[in-house]
């Protein structure tokens, strides 16, 4: 079943179903967050201003849906029932484009700043915002490791596919320290998911295969998707019953 999203050309994405069951989105060329509510069949919008470029959404218990300015270097609170929004501004300039969000099991945020090479932690209660560079070292030079999709495991650590390295990273919550892990040569991470054994799971962008990585050996196995190198896997989900869901975009 589809409904049409009644919003011209504003690229609605990362849909998110809130604890009531509406389902929020973004659009992200025409700067808002809204919900499509499946009882009624009806959309609203919540209008962001202008130039905020949101990227993702994701919804607390408690219903306040959070953004991630990625135009303008902010994560965004909206409260649906007043429509007010808190703009939680990135502590660093370079900083400047958030883009994927996660809850802890505290409810606080982690996220990455794909262009600025940044994993960064929100923490609610008093707004503070902690960030990691992710430059990566290539040949004795710094360069972009793009940090992009980002899933918790069952201790709270973050994992992030580093998308313009052939690396996954984590955070420790505690250090801040950054580690990561080697992935095969020319591999390209984009979204990752995590299973209940805390296995990371990516797609390989370039090489069309499902890789599987063992944090606890730093084993690597790989899995050839139908379409092979065309496949272009994004999005990753694990199901409830530890089912590895991936999209080729390629084809």
């Amino acid at each position: 079943t589809e409904w049409m999203v009644p919003y011209a050309a504003s690229r609605p994405r990362d849909p998110m179903v809130g604890p009531d069951g509406r389902v929020w989105f973004v659009g992200q060329r025409s700067d808002y967050v809204a919900y499509f509510d499946p009882a009624s069949e009806d959309f609203t919008k919540f209008d962001l201003d202008a130039g905020a470029g949101p990227h993702n959404v994701i919804v607390a218990e408690d219903g306040t849906v959070f953004y991630s300015g990625n135009r303008a270097s902010h994560i965004g609170a909206l409260d649906p029932e007043t429509g007010e929004i808190t703009k939680y501004m990135m502590p660093d300039d370079r900083a400047r484009d958030p883009h994927t969000l996660v809850f802890d099991s505290q409810g606080d945020i982690w996220f990455t700043v794909q262009q600025g090479n940044f994993i960064g932690k929100l923490w609610r209660d008093s707004g503070e915002i902690r960030l990691v560079e992710a430059m990566a070292v290539d040949g004795g030079r710094n360069r972009s490791s793009r940090p992009y999709g980002i899933v918790l495991d069952s201790q709270d650590r973050p994992w992030i596919a580093l998308f313009n390295t052939n690396h996954i990273g984590t955070v420790d919550p505690e250090t801040f320290e950054l580690v990561t892990y080697e992935l095969p040569e020319n591999a390209l991470p984009r979204r990752i998911g995590i299973t209940s054994d805390d296995i990371v799971w990516y797609g390989d962008w370039t090489r069309g295969t499902l890789g599987r990585l063992d944090p606890e050996t730093g084993e690597v196995r790989e899995f050839p998707l139908p379409s092979g190198e065309r496949a272009r896997p994004y999005a990753v989900a694990v199901d409830d019953a530890d089912r590895v869901w991936v999209v080729e975009t390629g084809v």
